[in-house]
């Protein structure tokens, strides 16, 4: 099935453009950090609580919780910078707390029961029916957590490189990476702007944007490879132009197909899974424009800055 036929877009000649474009996104997301901070991590790295309650009224006719009531009582529980974020729609009653543990220890029971004491028109009923949620890490586990998911992105990164450069040569491999590491900050970017929560399953998210984009980007290598040993004679922009209108109907389809995907665990999947599936579809689709607008133009600002005889050159060619 091709939705793309003899097409000619000129892609390469539009790659100073696209560098632009990410360079803007990475420099807001890195300006983002920076006043925050530092990437927003969720309770999953720093240790705390998350609690998921249903704040039903009790008895029929009685006006639904406010959230400055909930608020006033984490307060009192010295938790004043709680965050307190509302599940599924505006007029629903389930709400999600998350608070940083404290020196008296977690707090889960005491928080419980203060909600109980302060608005019992809400919480008088069996705990199972109130409490829907409840989460705590320890700061120590969730730094240890912080710096594995850092390692696995690196690993996997490197692991990458080495594959490439045996399959095809080191000029693409780091072509490649830079592209994977393209897709990581773009999504992270994103995720400073929205003000969005890095955790373990944002990172599981991440690590499967990077297989994900790689196995875009080597399909896409694989034909310019291909091309370049047919039509040597003529000029890189041309082959690689070549090339990547070529893999154009199938990287649209692809991505189309799993964009849908995400795009529908992000509507109809639920809280739990919404970040999740928003990093998907955000990696998704920088995974697709970083294998068709960053990782082949690097190779070709690569082979324009050494001289057609290189032996890299040489090498993908067949030349003597």
């Amino acid at each position: 099935m091709n939705i793309f036929t003899n097409t000619n877009f000129q892609i390469i000649q539009k790659r100073k453009a696209a560098y632009l474009i990410s360079a803007i996104v990475i420099l807001a997301g890195i300006i983002s950090m920076v006043i925050n901070g530092g990437p927003k991590y969720g309770i999953d790295f720093t240790g705390g609580i998350s609690l998921e309650l249903d704040f039903s009224p009790v008895q029929q006719g009685t006006e639904p919780v406010k959230i400055d009531a909930i608020r006033e009582t984490m307060k009192s529980m010295g938790q004043s910078s709680a965050e307190i974020q509302r599940l599924g729609k505006s007029d629903s009653n389930i709400f999600l707390i998350k608070a940083q543990t404290t020196e008296k220890g977690s707090q889960i029971e005491e928080i419980i029961g203060a909600f109980k004491k302060e608005l019992p028109q809400y919480t008088n009923k069996p705990e199972k029916e109130f409490v829907r949620l409840q989460q705590e890490i320890g700061p120590r586990v969730g730094e240890e957590l912080k710096w594995q998911a850092i390692k696995a992105i690196f690993v996997s990164l490197i692991l990458m490189i080495i594959y490439i450069w045996i399959r095809f040569e080191l000029t693409f491999g780091v072509a490649a990476i830079i592209a994977l590491f393209h897709d990581v900050l773009i999504t992270l970017s994103i995720f400073s702007i929205l003000g969005k929560e890095i955790s373990t399953s944002i990172i599981a998210a991440l690590l499967m944007i990077v297989g994900y984009s790689i196995n875009d980007t080597i399909v896409v290598f694989d034909r310019i490879r291909e091309d370049l040993r047919k039509h040597h004679r003529d000029s890189f922009a041309t082959v690689f132009n070549t090339s990547i209108n070529k893999t154009l109907s199938r990287t649209i389809i692809t991505s189309g197909t799993t964009i849908i995907t995400a795009l529908s665990l992000y509507i109809f999947g639920g809280t739990v899974i919404r970040d999740f599936s928003f990093a998907i579809l955000i990696g998704v689709i920088t995974g697709t424009y970083s294998s068709i607008f960053i990782a082949s133009p690097i190779v070709v600002d690569w082979f324009h800055a050494t001289k057609k005889d290189h032996p890299r050159f040489k090498k993908l060619t067949g030349h003597k």
